[in-house]
């Protein structure tokens, strides 16, 4: 990289700017980004993906936390007629002020771990906007995501994920792409927001509600951890055995313990 651009990458950022050649053209190549898009990417750091992502003839809105980078960014950038960049943090972005149409939004970014969780939690509250989101994140977070029932992976994180969202791992990234390498593997993964909801429940916060309840005590039945939201009747009326685990239920099965909890004559 050209001396003028050099940054140093800062802990409390999580920084870990990505420079393999090879990984970058295989994150631009799964997004597939063409002209007459809106794409949004969080946290460019020095541009390893803004430039591939310009080059597709999209219109990019970029948004960077770091006031440092943001002339650098200007510097590379602004001479490009597709490009706009916002300063600021992405949890209180307001997505609205893009001006996107329903469903037309790319979303691309290189997550810190220390904001990955609320930030996708952020945006799918905005999912009404979004086509699709292209992230990089720690790799054991991307496998939460995409997790299944039955195993210690499955849990809040893919259950209200996969609710709103089809969850696509789609490869690994080691430590020697990023400079400084982090201490752990990486993983680019895919989230598409469903067109139809496959398990849409009466109430997404009554569903967001016995999840977290049932997980705060995973190893405990589900008779116990959901005792203070529903009774053991209305446990069996949504066909769930309340002697199992949490973890041992889909996704289809929680939502019918939240209308459960939804028809509650006064949800507590």
């Amino acid at each position: 990289m050209n001396e003028q651009y050099q940054h140093r990458a800062r802990k409390r950022f999580g920084q870990n700017f990505l420079h393999d050649a090879g990984v970058i053209d295989r994150i631009l190549r799964a997004i597939h980004a063409r002209e007459g898009e809106r794409l949004l990417e969080i946290g460019p750091g020095q541009g390893a993906l803004t430039e591939g992502l310009l080059d597709s003839g999209a219109q990019l809105d970029v948004i960077e936390l770091d006031k440092d980078l943001v002339p650098l960014l200007h510097q590379r950038f602004d001479n490009r007629g597709n490009f706009s960049l916002h300063q600021g943090d992405a949890l209180k972005f307001d997505f609205n002020r893009l001006g996107a149409s329903p469903r037309s939004l790319r979303v691309v970014g290189n997550l810190p771990y220390n904001i990955s969780t609320p930030l996708i939690f952020h945006l799918l509250s905005n999912a009404a906007l979004i086509r699709d989101m292209h992230f990089m994140l720690q790799k054991e977070v991307v496998e939460r995501l995409a997790a299944g029932p039955g195993g210690g992976d499955w849990g809040r994180l893919s259950i209200m994920v996969q609710y709103h969202c089809r969850v696509e791992h789609l490869f690994n990234v080691g430590p020697g792409a990023f400079n400084p390498p982090p201490k752990v593997d990486s993983a680019i993964v895919r989230l598409v927001p469903h067109d139809t909801l496959p398990h849409p429940a009466k109430d997404a916060r009554a569903l967001e509600r016995v999840v977290r309840e049932a997980f705060n005590q995973r190893r405990k039945t589900l008779r116990n951890t959901l005792k203070a939201l529903l009774p053991a009747a209305a446990i069996e009326a949504a066909q769930v055995d309340g002697s199992l685990r949490p973890e041992q239920l889909d996704l289809a099965a929680f939502v019918r313990l939240a209308d459960q909890l939804a028809d509650q004559p006064t949800a507590p």
